[in-house]
Parts: structure tokens; sequence; C-alpha cells
């Protein structure tokens, strides 16, 4: 029987390859990847697995972009393509469906944060696609693409380049759209005073507030301001509603983009 895997809406016959996907190598015996090697079984970790997948991804974004109209031209296409299988987009798209806490780690990477590192979250995506690929075809990996990047794909029809500074790019648009300043808030702070988790909220007027957590002020707001610049680009209704309940029991700082 297929195993569901609900966080792609993918159902794999090869459950090995599921696993395989969501297996870091720090959790694998030198031993096991030796065997593979030696008798070609079943894949330890997602080492291979992200391999494939890069190359996949790379296909199915670039028939996407070939496809689009009106065309975009081969400048256009290959900073989108860029954009769309970066670092940290692939690892915004793991957080957004909560990738890391199905990953199989080593307790040293578990106790180091590994659930949320950008590089590893990123690796782990590719992997999982990669596996798609394997139990699925193209089509399913092209399936899951125009879901998960879906509130990317606005972006994409306007050739735009890649975004690394959130908080500026949303400053920008704000600026020039005359919706003012963006304001940032910092909710509140959750865990041990040694690796705590801080929650950011930022607000432009006539936009529904968005809020984000990481293991730093600075981050947190980026990721904030992500999601929000992503709902106007793709016309998000517009209206208050406010965020989850803040982490913790701090008082709230507010301070202006910029600051």
């Amino acid at each position: 029987m297929p195993r569901a895997f609900p966080p792609i809406s993918y159902a794999f016959r090869d459950k090995a390859l599921l696993r395989a996907a969501l297996t870091h190598r720090s959790s694998c015996p030198p031993q096991a990847a030796d065997a593979v090697s030696r008798d070609g079984g079943s894949e330890p970790d997602n080492q291979r697995l992200e391999f494939l997948g890069d190359a996949v991804l790379d296909l199915v974004v670039s028939e996407y972009l070939f496809g689009l109209r009106p065309r975009l031209s081969e400048g256009a296409m290959s900073r989108v393509r860029a954009c769309f299988v970066c670092e940290s987009r692939l690892a915004a798209i793991a957080r957004s469906i909560s990738l890391g806490r199905h990953l199989v780690l080593s307790e040293p990477e578990e106790g180091s944060g590994g659930r949320d590192k950008t590089s590893l979250l990123a690796d782990a995506m590719e992997a999982l696609l990669g596996a798609v690929f394997l139990d699925g075809g193209q089509e399913a990996v092209k399936a899951i693409f125009l879901s998960l990047w879906a509130p990317y794909l606005g972006c994409a029809r306007e050739g735009l380049p890649d975004i690394t500074d959130y908080k500026t790019a949303l400053q920008e648009h704000t600026q020039r759209h005359g919706l003012g300043l963006p304001e940032y808030t910092l909710r509140g702070a959750l865990g041990p005073a040694h690796r705590p988790t801080f929650s950011m909220s930022v607000r432009v007027e006539g936009f529904p507030p968005r809020a984000a957590e990481a293991s730093n002020k600075k981050e947190a707001a980026q990721r904030a301001a992500e999601a929000l610049l992503r709902d106007i680009l793709n016309g998000a209704g517009k209206g208050e509603k406010e965020p989850p309940e803040p982490l913790g029991k701090g008082a709230a700082e507010r301070e202006r983009t910029g600051g």
C-alpha cells in the first residue's frame, strides 16, 4: 500500500525512497553507505537523492518558465530559475511544509538546531523531489512544484530577479505604492536562554499582518517580510487580521524598517 506524505500531498509506492529522502547522513552509520556502494541496495540517506532532485527541479522550473506567456528572455528565465532553486528558497519551501520535523537526524545534529538549518532543509527538499521523481516521474514533481512554489509564480511572470533582503524589498515596494513604512514588532521569545526562538510580525497599512519565527530577530523579521511581500505581490485580500498570540511574556518592541 502506498505511503502518503501529507506535506507534499503525495503517496509513495516505494516507501524506502521516502525514508531515505528524510534521513540525514549524520544518522546513518558509514558502513551502511559503504554497503550500498558495493551492493546497490536501498539508499541509506538522502545525499544521492539530493543530487538527483537538484537536477530534476532545474528541469521542471526551466520547462515552466519556457512555457510562460508573454515569453521571458533567456536572461530573465535564468534569473527567475536561480531564485526558485536557490538554497534560501528551498529552505523557505521546506519550512512552509514543516519538513524539518519529519527528518531523521543524529542526536548531535538535532541538538545543534539541525531541524531549522537552512542548508540542511534545502538539501532535504531536493532529496524529497528526487525521491518523488524516482517514484512517480517528472509530472509528479511538476505537480508538487506548482503547488509549493505557487506563492512565487506571480513574480516569475514579471521576470523578477532573486530577492535576498526582504525587509528592504518590502519597504521599497510599499513606498513605491504609497503604503507607508512597514512596522515590525518583536512579539516574544520561547525556549532555553542559550537557544531561544524569536517571533516577529510585520504590518503594512491595509494588509493582514504576518508573523514568523527564527533563532534570531533579524532572520525572523526577514521571514515575516517575505511572507507579507508575497501576499501583496500575489494580491492577498486586504483587511486587518491579527496573527496568532505572541510567544512568551516579553513586552512587544516596535521598530521601523531599517532599525
